[in-house]
């Protein structure tokens, strides 16, 4: 690991070097570019550097330990025990930063939430979830965009497709996919009873035309009128866009924009993205229940939470986290389960690699 961490300290210098000159400045895409994979590496090489300072001065105090006067020994014991406490956090903090880092971390997410078992209710927590991601991403700097919504006569949501946009937005947000259980009294409900309803939330890793290639002669594309509110416009132009990949049957409708060019656009963005990730999950299946990680893909298509509203709690299965801050969660507060999952994330990962299961 030592050898490893001595190459990045050095790239990290050539990468200062290279943005210190002047002609790399001629190349905005390169400054871009040589800033990434610093501010990428700046957090293992400081904490590495720091590591190389506390064990600098330790071998000091070792050295003090066996000579001087007794009561300088004893200093010098006292101080080396406080150091090396100091190096067990840093090389722990250093194992944690060079695990392999997922390369969809750092993209756009595609967002997919339908109503499950459960009716009308289903369609109205939804519609909550929506609105917590919403409220969660505009917290978190992110941005959002609706890319589809198909909603019900109560204000409940069908089905939405949204984007969600900024750095790291796929790494927070990973988790989210799978089953997500609802357990309250609904407001149709008279007798007070508790209903259990269902929503699924798929998390795509939004991909463009460049690195996944959509081969247009497998392609059909329909125009229909949009459903819903929008005005005579919306009524009476064919602006909305159906797209079907035909090997796979998949399908994506896009009719948010009022511009058919538009729709058209992000109906293939989702496409794209959607046969990216059934492609990668295929990938992932090829490997051995040991190596996957429980947190991340490995479960998807479980139940992954429970969100009961007469005892205020959230559970997460995967992890055993339970949470009663439940309006706090739904009005966006997601940080403490995300933490907690991502934590629970590097915790398998490290477990693997002591077992020899990442190179």
């Amino acid at each position: 690991m030592t050898e490893r961490l001595e190459q990045l300290n050095q790239r990290y210098d050539e990468l200062s070097a290279r943005l210190s000159a002047p002609e790399t400045y001629e190349d905005p895409a390169l400054v871009a570019k040589l800033n990434k994979e610093q501010r990428e590496l700046e957090p293992v090489v400081m904490c590495y550097r720091q590591l190389q300072s506390v064990q600098r001065v330790a071998d000091d105090l070792v050295q003090l330990m066996h000579d001087g006067d007794p009561a300088l020994q004893e200093m010098a014991k006292e101080e080396y025990a406080d150091h090396k406490y100091q190096i067990d956090i840093l090389q722990k903090k250093l194992s944690l930063l060079l695990l392999p880092k997922d390369p969809d971390d750092d993209r756009d997410v595609i967002m997919e939430i339908r109503a499950g078992v459960g009716g009308e209710e289903a369609a109205l927590f939804a519609h909550s979830l929506h609105r917590m991601y919403t409220m969660y991403a505009a917290a978190a700097g992110f941005t959002t965009e609706v890319v589809s919504l198909n909603t019900t006569e109560l204000g409940g949501v069908k089905e939405v497709v949204f984007t969600v946009s900024g750095e790291g937005a796929y790494a927070r947000l990973k988790y989210e996919s799978g089953v997500h259980r609802v357990q309250r009294v609904p407001e149709t409900e008279s007798g007070g009873r508790i209903h259990t309803s269902t929503v699924t939330v798929a998390v795509l890793p939004q991909v463009d035309d460049v690195e996944f290639d959509l081969d247009m002669s497998e392609i059909r594309i329909d125009t229909f009128r949009s459903s819903g509110a929008g005005g005579q416009h919306i009524n009476k132009t064919e602006s909305a866009i159906r797209v079907t990949h035909i090997p796979t049957g998949t399908v994506v409708e896009c009719q948010d924009e009022r511009s058919q060019y538009k729709n058209k656009a992000r109906a293939l963005s989702v496409l794209r993205s959607r046969l990216y990730e059934a492609k990668r999950m295929e990938q992932e299946s090829t490997i051995s229940a040991q190596r996957r990680s429980q947190v991340g893909s490995g479960m998807r298509n479980e139940r992954i939470r429970t969100y009961n509203f007469p005892q205020g709690r959230v559970t997460d299965h995967r992890i055993g986290l339970t949470i009663y801050q439940i309006e706090s969660v739904m009005d966006g507060n997601l940080n403490p389960i995300l933490d907690a999952l991502a934590n629970a994330d590097r915790a398998e990962q490290l477990s693997r690699q002591g077992e020899g299961g990442i190179e």
